[in-house]
């Protein structure tokens, strides 16, 4: 088990990522890189600008609502992108069909391709949604149906418990999956290599390898927090206002959901910026969720690591301060 101070380091940056297939996404303030491993063993890489946020997009409590969906979109890109550079040929090439087929016969190959990962970043989102917070919440309606004389401040909490109990299920069967395994020894990469350069090491392989693998600004930490901020929500506002109807409260929780997700990027924003006990205190259950979701890399994973952060450093030092 690491040390909890061992996540303490002397420079925090605002430069992160997201594990793929066979590679890593890397951002920071001014540009985004893609480094994945083909299958012949070298890097296919590929950069672009960072749009700055200006107007809404810049203030607390929502500007995390536009990271998140950013993040959703980009993400859900660079994860296709390194489905095809890492693909080795092996399986048989699959033929469109149905509405992807459909969108690729009807518009241009760029634009068909934004149109598909918009779809399959929506799909993503509602998947999510329906599975960690939509089933836990019709789950609890089935149980008030049966006892009838639940107290609310009891439904809301067994709803909570079985929000945890979906997301820790669902990250373990995940993470025993093969090609998702690998997914997470990337993403440990992605930590490691981060954990170095805010240590003021040289980026080498021997030195990123030493680093811890669970980061406070982790993505799996927002989604736990996502979880415990709607859990709150749900004892506080419909235990009060005694809303018991199955379909209303679903209908709440969507549209709550905004609000959750700003809430919850300020949370981790401050909690991951900050190492005094309460706050390690506050990331302690979204560290430990990490178990689950990041890996051991080998040191091909730790060179695509290193390859992706050097991409996107800031060449004014200091600039991409947390």
């Amino acid at each position: 088990m690491l040390k909890q101070d061992s996540h303490n380091t002397p420079f925090k940056t605002t430069c992160g990522g997201q594990a793929l297939l066979e590679g890593i996404l890397m951002q920071g303030p001014a540009n985004r890189a893609i480094v994945v491993r083909k299958p012949s063993g070298e890097l296919d890489i590929t950069e672009e600008p960072v749009k700055p946020r200006s107007g809404l997009a810049k203030l607390p409590f929502i500007r995390g609502i536009f990271i998140f969906c950013g993040s959703m979109v980009h993400g859900m890109k660079a994860l296709m992108h390194s489905a095809e550079v890492s693909d080795d040929g092996s399986g048989d090439e699959e033929e469109l069909t149905g509405l992807d087929k459909w969108i690729s016969d009807h518009f241009e190959e760029d634009k068909a391709m934004g149109i598909i990962v918009t779809l399959a970043a929506v799909i993503g989102v509602a998947f999510s949604i329906g599975l960690f917070i939509l089933l836990p919440t019709a789950l609890t309606g089935l149980i008030a149906l049966v006892w009838k004389t639940m107290p609310l401040w009891v439904r809301s909490v067994i709803e909570g418990v079985l929000k945890v109990a979906i997301f820790m299920i669902y990250l373990y069967l995940c993470s025993k999956m093969k090609e998702i395994h690998r997914v997470f020894q990337y993403h440990g990469a992605e930590h490691k290599t981060i954990y170095c350069y805010e240590n003021g090491l040289e980026l080498t392989v021997e030195n990123v390898r030493k680093q811890p693998r669970h980061h406070p600004r982790c993505g799996t930490s927002f989604l736990f927090v996502v979880i415990a901020v709607s859990i709150f929500l749900s004892i506080v506002i419909f235990t009060p206002l005694e809303i018991e109807n199955t379909f209303l409260r679903m209908a709440l929780h969507l549209l709550m959901l905004p609000i959750i997700v700003g809430v919850t990027y300020e949370f981790n924003r401050y909690v991951g910026g900050h190492d005094g006990p309460v706050c390690r205190v506050l990331r302690a259950p979204g560290m430990w969720m990490q178990n689950f979701t990041t890996f051991e890399p080998d040191d091909s994973m730790i060179e695509v690591g290193i390859e992706a952060l050097k991409r996107v450093l800031p060449e004014e030092k200091g600039a991409d301060r947390w």
